[in-house]
């Protein structure tokens, strides 16, 4: 049964909030949860009663009262979302939408959010990768700014500004990959052809190039050429599903550099892909264990992710045996 005495807060705040006066409303939907903090509802109130008058973070707060109140009131959810994508906090929106549709798949406002937030996060980061373009320019790093521009491309293709930047930075790197192409050893332009087919998605084509540069280095070498070359084709057999093979290039590769990230990440995925789930668990470990910055976000989402389905896959194992 609701608390009477409750309810008739609740009541007054929301005249209050019909009649456009938020602040008192506020005080109202207050009064409700000093006597029961555990109706959803009255924090939900409350939220939309900041939200009016742009209070972000008291909307947020009293939105995050209202789903430990009840984490299954999917207007939560969506209270706390618009808070956070009004403070620019894009990530932890995507996160608490997530939650929210989880609960409710077909939420029309929760998915609709989502959407919106999603593209302003693609709108942040191909300006950003513009702006890093821009400084790389500045400082003659053409390379840098040549990655950055196809990057940005790749998520915004058609842009203006990025065409009329790639004008003036791709007929330099040009020039710049004509000349180090030139002065390449026969070695290195195995490996340079099995790049070139790895990236048009030609791997068995590329695996072929890339035993032609290792074949040639000799099994003793521990040159960084070789460590490329093992490490491209070990991801040119984790493409067409040779796991086994994969496992081996990889293993050669920390052999020579213990630590190589994406090394360690391929092996894992191979190790679960041929059920050494024990064997995955171990890289993964070791990757997490590193330095942030070392490892990169996006690798250590993905060895995060891994870590916690490995760990349940090991632990039903366990009580299998």
């Amino acid at each position: 049964m609701p608390n009477a005495t409750a309810e008739a807060h609740k009541a007054e705040g929301n005249k209050f909030f019909k009649a456009g006066q938020f602040a008192a409303a506020i005080e109202k939907y207050k009064e409700a949860t000093a006597v029961d903090p555990t109706v959803p509802a009255y924090w939900s109130n409350m939220s939309a009663c900041y939200e009016k008058l742009k209070n972000w973070p008291e909307a947020a707060n009293a939105a995050s009262e209202c789903i430990k109140a009840d984490s299954k009131f999917i207007k939560g959810y969506f209270r706390l979302a618009v808070a956070q994508k009004a403070q620019n906090e894009l990530t932890a929106c995507i996160k608490t939408l997530e939650s929210g549709i989880a609960l409710d798949s077909t939420n029309p406002d929760l998915k609709r959010i989502k959407k919106e937030v999603i593209e302003l996060q693609r709108n942040e980061q191909v300006a950003a990768l513009c702006r890093n373009a821009e400084t790389q320019m500045q400082n003659g790093d053409i390379a840098g700014a040549y990655k950055s521009l196809e990057l940005a491309s790749r998520q915004d293709a058609g842009n203006p500004d990025i065409e009329r930047m790639m004008s003036k930075v791709k007929p330099k790197y040009e020039a710049m990959e004509r000349r180090r192409k030139q002065g390449l050893s026969p070695t290195e332009q195995f490996k340079e052809k099995g790049d070139e087919l790895y990236k048009a998605a030609n791997f068995e084509e590329a695996i072929k190039w890339y035993t032609k540069c290792i074949e040639k280095l000799g099994m003793s070498d521990t040159s960084e050429l070789i460590v490329k070359a093992r490490s491209n084709r070990a991801a040119c057999y984790k493409q067409i599903s040779n796991f086994d093979g994969t496992i081996e290039d990889c293993t050669e590769v920390l052999q020579i550099d213990p630590d190589n990230v994406k090394a360690l990440v391929r092996r894992a995925q191979a190790f679960e892909a041929v059920e050494r789930y024990r064997y995955a668990l171990q890289d993964v470990k070791q990757v997490l264990q590193m330095p942030y910055h070392k490892v990169g976000k996006a690798n250590f989402d993905l060895c995060n992710g891994l870590q916690h389905r490995l760990n349940r896959v090991v632990a039903q194992l366990k009580a299998m045996s």
